[in-house]
């Protein structure tokens, strides 16, 4: 009975996130160097904005973006999956977020090398940058731009 109002609470009052979707959260699996402190910084990141993180420390990141199909090109510090993607380096949550919204035909996301500003790289100086959506043919494009 008291299911069925809050259902109906939910309905009457018109909230913007689906009855289904309440209490749901994604996970992301991280493989990271074990040394490597900006990879935990991105990892509290993503935590802080609603993912749930598992992270493994591996000796050698570049076998998880041969596995995940992700190119030595976009290469950074970490790799991710989430929701079926590759999420490679310092991948802002918001673009996860609206990648997992949108659910475009694409390998993943990229922040190639480690651009300083991006989550888990903040400092006294910000970057410009680029998240790039990438395709399994080694193609991509410009998704977001970041201090531009």
């Amino acid at each position: 009975m008291q299911r069925i109002t809050a259902i109906l609470a939910a309905a009457i009052l018109g909230f913007s996130t689906p009855i289904a979707a309440l209490g749901q959260q994604t996970v992301v699996e991280v493989y990271k160097s074990p040394t490597c402190g900006c990879c935990t910084d991105w990892i509290k990141h993503l935590q802080r904005n609603g993912f749930i993180v598992k992270a493994h420390d591996v000796r050698d990141t570049s076998a998880y973006r041969a596995k995940f199909g992700v190119s030595d090109e976009l290469g950074s510090c970490h790799t991710a999956m989430a929701g079926g993607y590759a999420i490679e380096g310092h991948v802002p949550a918001r673009e996860i977020k609206r990648l997992l919204a949108e659910r475009p035909e694409a390998k993943g996301l990229a922040v190639p090398s480690m651009p300083l500003g991006s989550p888990g790289m903040e400092g006294p100086r910000s970057d410009p940058y680029e998240v790039l959506l990438f395709q399994a043919d080694g193609k991509y494009a410009v998704y977001q731009k970041y201090g531009n």
